[in-house]
């Protein structure tokens, strides 16, 4: 039986392995291992470990508190290979999982490339933008095999040096969950959230740590614009990135305003329902390209965070922190036509994810990685 380790840190990445993960609980010839740490472990946004049990992953789970308010991602990624470095040496899996660009994945496929164990890179050759570029393409270099979502991603990966058998397509695995039959009804999420609004936008807007400098009058612009708009919105906490406590300080003059529920974390299928009858997202999270893009729901794309990610979206507005352009923005949203388009699969990467693991070649292939120069 093959040992199988899923690290997850953040609410967003376990969106996308939650899937999987049920795959291999299912599978007789797999033992699920879970490593769970960063903002899963972290009161403020909102304990969300205790909806990874809840899930029915509660078995073969380990919690690691891998940081502190205010540590830096230096930090963050120094007690995260510390953290799940001595795990695996007991566990000793064939096979650590990650996702994304996170500082969570990087320390896994770190530790993975030092003690000899393989990593499986999910996502790799995305654009992100700010630092998470950087670290997605770091987390590549240290994996040993990559699932990725399109055509385009493969090419990149191919480009810094992959070899091509070792890198497959297999769309985004949180498409598996929105296109399901498991998302809870409207009323019942908004019941469940005390949402009493009848029409809404989401909000999801996180810092970009590249331009922390600029934050501040940004998301003050930012704001200005969503009170002004007299709409009613959902709003999210951003990730705990470096500039979030300026975000989160902005947002405290929300709280006694009647258009605004705010946050620190809603459960996946729940979030799911309320973007697919949302008016609108708005912000800076890759759900505004992804997600909303696959339901057809208008997205204003704020600022620098995403850019280069995505292109012939027409349910994508871009615009930058300005309070008359995100105005201008909002307006526009209502003329937009709600068609649904998704370069990211149709929504059976878990299928296509344990086809790949059942073909022996990945268990097979080369521990040794070798760059692969591409003829220019």
């Amino acid at each position: 039986m093959k040992k199988i380790v899923f690290l997850t840190g953040t609410r967003a990445d376990y969106g996308k392995l939650k899937s999987l993960m049920k795959k291999i609980k299912q599978h007789n010839g797999y033992e699920l291992s879970i490593f769970v740490t960063g903002m899963h472990m972290l009161s403020k946004y909102g304990s969300t470990h205790i909806e990874i049990e809840k899930d029915g992953f509660s078995e073969g789970i380990y919690k690691f508190i891998n940081q502190h308010e205010g540590v830096g991602m230096d930090t963050v990624l120094s007690n995260t290979i510390m953290g799940f470095g001595n795990y695996i040496k007991e566990v000793k899996p064939d096979l650590i999982i990650i996702h994304g660009d996170r500082v969570e994945a990087l320390a896994g496929a770190t530790v993975g490339a030092l003690n000899n164990v393989k990593v499986l890179h999910i996502e790799g050759g995305e654009v992100s933008g700010t630092i998470d570029e950087s670290i997605r393409h770091a987390v590549t270099k240290f994996s040993h095999l990559h699932l990725v979502s399109n055509e385009q991603a493969k090419n990149r990966v191919i480009q810094l040096g992959e070899p091509e058998e070792s890198i497959h397509i297999f769309g985004s695995p949180d498409l598996d969950v929105m296109f399901s039959n498991s998302l809870p009804e409207l009323k019942d999420v908004k019941n469940h959230y005390d949402i009493p609004f009848e029409e809404y936008a989401v909000v999801m807007y996180h810092s970009v740590t590249t331009e922390v400098d600029l934050l501040s009058n940004k998301v003050k612009e930012f704001v200005d614009a969503l009170v002004e708009s007299n709409k009613n919105y959902i709003v999210i906490y951003p990730n705990n990135d470096e500039g979030s406590s300026i975000i989160l300080n902005e947002y405290a003059r929300l709280n006694c305003n009647d258009q605004f529920k705010i946050f620190p974390s809603i459960r996946f299928e729940s979030f799911l329902t309320l973007l697919k009858n949302a008016e609108f997202i708005i912000g800076n999270s890759s759900a505004g390209i992804r997600e909303a893009s696959a339901y057809g729901v208008p997205s204003i794309d704020v600022g620098t965070r995403q850019s280069g990610r995505y292109e012939n979206i027409n349910t994508i507005i871009s615009t930058h922190e300005e309070k008359d352009m995100l105005l201008n923005s909002i307006n526009k949203t209502s003329i937009i036509e709600r068609l649904p388009i998704s370069h990211y699969g149709s929504g059976n990467s878990a299928d296509i994810f344990i086809e790949i693991l059942e073909n022996g070649h990945i268990w097979e292939s080369e521990q040794q990685k070798k760059f692969v120069t591409i003829d220019l």
